[in-house]
């Protein structure tokens, strides 16, 4: 088998996910791991670091040990030896970045949203398409553990017709008022200039998750809100929210299945998990977390009876089936990463592409239509 090195550039991986989960656990695990099987072609992903902060970069690099970054894009670009670009910058400067990418004839990939408007997202998958560069978005949660036990279940039968999904997402945030409850998200999140906001944030995961596990999505009833209105920056100062930090949305799918999810920085978690999912079918119902699932058949579901005046005879915990772990399950946006390289390198099919984010972009857009108008918004299909 031959091994060849493929030049990668990181673009504005500072930040906590691009650190996290696209440099460390992604590119370099596998360059740790010995590369990636693609084909006859063992490939050995080779990251160059690219952003505006040269400090930043250059301890990044440092400390991970990445022989190469510059603030030089344009030069980066312009090396035949980097094949790929992959952008986890601001979302209001994305597309100016994947322009410059594609015009160079780079093969690109990038965080989501993949704009800050659904026209946007929409023209920059079809300029990828038409250089014929191979693109793809990132839609990391269909390879959670917890999602993957669940369709397993699906293929499986177990939920007979599927009546309904009920989501729970989100956190307390701290504020960053007080010393010692220092703030967990960047305070751009809390700024709509900034390209923070939770339904442009998360409604873009819930479109793909909802396509690709219940059905593909119709209509959407929104409501927005910017519960708090002040936090607290980085360096301590106080500034007004101009984004909203919770959304309560319903989507119906062509399916018949209605999702309801409940998205939000200001809740405290009394669940299994930051993200839960009710799945309930005619046959069965499932609890699904990031990275466990718990089943319930019909044949073993409790016969409740109402009667407020006592304490419930019946542990609503009971009953639950843990589904166990049959794989040994990989950082999901490490198994996306390893199914680009293959697309790139191998022509593998790979169809988690631009035009697939600009469908979370959409979906986005149409969800502050409906919380704007305050009433049910179609979601046109995108060819």
């Amino acid at each position: 088998m031959k091994t060849r090195k493929l030049g990668i550039i990181l673009n504005g991986v500072t930040g906590r996910m691009g650190t996290n989960q696209h440099l460390v656990r992604s590119i370099l695990a596998i360059r740790e791991q010995g590369g990636v099987v693609c084909g006859d072609t063992l490939v050995i992903p080779d990251p160059i670091l690219t952003g505006r902060n040269e400090d930043k970069i250059r301890g990044l690099a440092t400390k991970y040990g990445v022989e190469r970054f510059t603030t030089d894009l344009d030069a980066a670009l312009a090396d035949p030896y980097n094949e790929i670009f992959f952008d986890a910058s601001g979302t209001p400067y994305r597309i100016g970045f994947l322009e410059k990418a594609i015009a160079a004839g780079k093969h690109v990939y990038c965080e989501k949203p993949t704009a800050v408007s659904f026209s946007e997202a929409l023209r920059i998958a079809e300029v990828a398409e038409k250089a014929g560069v191979k693109n793809g978005a990132v839609q990391d949660k269909l390879w959670l553990p917890g999602l993957r036990k669940y369709q397993l279940l699906k293929e499986q039968g177990f939920f007979g017709k599927i009546l309904s999904v009920r989501g729970e997402f989100g956190y307390w945030v701290f504020t960053g008022e007080y010393e010692g409850q220092p703030i967990q998200r960047p305070s751009w999140n809390y700024r709509e200039e900034d390209g923070g906001g939770m339904i442009v944030d998360m409604h873009c995961h819930w479109r793909y998750v909802i396509d690709n596990l219940f059905g593909n999505v119709t209509r959407v009833f929104c409501k927005a809100a910017t519960h708090i209105e002040e936090r607290f920056d980085e360096s301590g100062k106080p500034f007004k929210c101009t984004a909203d930090d919770s959304a309560y949305a319903i989507f119906e799918t062509d399916t018949g299945i209605t999702c309801q999810f409940n998205s939000s920085w200001n809740v405290r978690v009394r669940r299994d998990d930051l993200l839960t999912l009710q799945v309930d079918g005619v046959k069965g119902s499932a609890i699904v977390g990031l990275r466990k699932c718990w089943a319930q058949h019909e044949s073993v579901t409790p016969r409740p009876v109402w009667n407020p005046d006592i304490d419930s005879p019946i542990n609503y915990y009971d009953r639950w089936t843990e589904v166990p772990d049959q794989l040994a399950f990989d950082n999901a946006f490490k198994i996306q990463w390893e199914l680009f390289l293959k697309h790139v390198v191998n022509d593998e099919p790979f169809r988690w592409t631009l035009r697939e984010g600009a469908k979370g972009v959409q979906l986005a857009e149409l969800s502050w239509e409906s919380h704007k108008k305050g009433c049910w918004v179609d979601v046109p299909a995108i060819g």
